[in-house]
């Protein structure tokens, strides 16, 4: 086959570290946008995931041709955003773009084609081989490091770091366009926290009767601010549990010190804010609201 604009990316599949670490690299998942980049002479068009040209939403990536080693190239990346800090920042992302003061960063991974010739079906290995020789590093744009092994080592390192966790992929493995593969397996980093229930939406389909998502805050002294909601992680069991303590405790009034925003108002009854959801999170945006929520269990505060 031969690639042309659009081309839809080999994605990762969601897991955990293999259990041996033979035939496996590992790099850094970096938390962003991902961003497939088509090179033909002086000219870089930028591609979504979803097959859209977003070219010239990123006009420092203007240049990147300049730094390729070829005519024609295509390469996937990872487009960065850098907090004051030096942490990846995906609302920081959102926020890029032409006009902002922030500029974004391509951490290029992988290449898929150099001058018409498609390297998909090259293994991993080689194929970041070749990315080393082909892509010269400047301000705005980089070949990111892998390793062979230790993998546990590199997921501690990013969770020391806040960072988001780490990609394996088999050393063997060939680019499959548009497919989720287990020869990619992106392993994140989560954090536990308690946040306070101060209402639930109703629910429907197979949770009629029981409830859709839990509204959640975090305390401030005496305010009750909200930090967004969970709908995933439930049993059947604990829904119908944890619903009939909702219920013995609703109440007229909103407790949020602040109305959520109306998409999260939508069919919700407020409740007493009496118990607590252990909650796994990615993180918390910079609006403070939760990020890849999943419901672990439930803590009563008054227990």
């Amino acid at each position: 086959m031969t690639l042309s604009f659009p081309v839809l990316p080999m994605k990762a599949a969601m897991g955990t570290l293999p259990p041996s670490d033979d035939g496996w690299a590992y790099e850094i998942k970096w938390d962003g946008y991902r961003t497939l980049v088509f090179v033909d002479g002086d000219e870089v068009r930028l591609q979504s995931t979803s097959g859209k040209d977003v070219t010239q939403r990123w006009p420092e990536f203007s240049g990147l041709a300049a730094s390729v080693n070829a005519s024609t190239a295509i390469l996937d990346a990872e487009l960065v955003v850098f907090d004051d800090d030096g942490r990846p920042n995906f609302g920081l992302v959102q926020q890029s773009g032409i006009g902002t003061d922030r500029e974004a960063v391509l951490h290029v991974f992988d290449v898929l084609s150099v001058d018409g010739t498609d390297t998909i079906g090259l293994p991993y290995i080689d194929r970041r081989r070749l990315l080393d020789a082909l892509v010269e590093p400047a301000d705005n744009w980089l070949i990111p490091a892998h390793r062979i092994g230790d993998g546990a080592a590199l997921l501690e390192a990013t969770a020391a770091q806040q960072m988001e966790g780490v990609i394996a992929k088999r050393i063997d493995s060939l680019y499959r366009p548009g497919t989720r593969a287990n020869d990619w397996v992106k392993v994140k980093n989560r954090t536990m926290v308690e946040l306070t229930i101060g209402g639930y939406t109703e629910g429907a389909g197979n949770r009629a009767g029981t409830f859709g998502a839990l509204l959640l805050g975090q305390r401030d002294g005496d305010d009750l601010v909200f930090a967004g909601g969970v709908g995933t992680g439930f049993t059947q069991a604990t829904l119908e549990s944890i619903a009939a303590e909702l219920r013995s405790i609703e109440t007229d009034d909103c407790p949020f010190t602040t109305l959520p925003p109306a998409k999260h108002r939508r069919g919700a009854h407020w409740v007493a804010p009496e118990l607590t959801a252990v909650v796994e999170i990615a993180e918390f945006t910079n609006e403070g609201l939760v990020r890849h929520a999943s419901f672990i269990g439930l803590r009563d505060l008054t227990g």
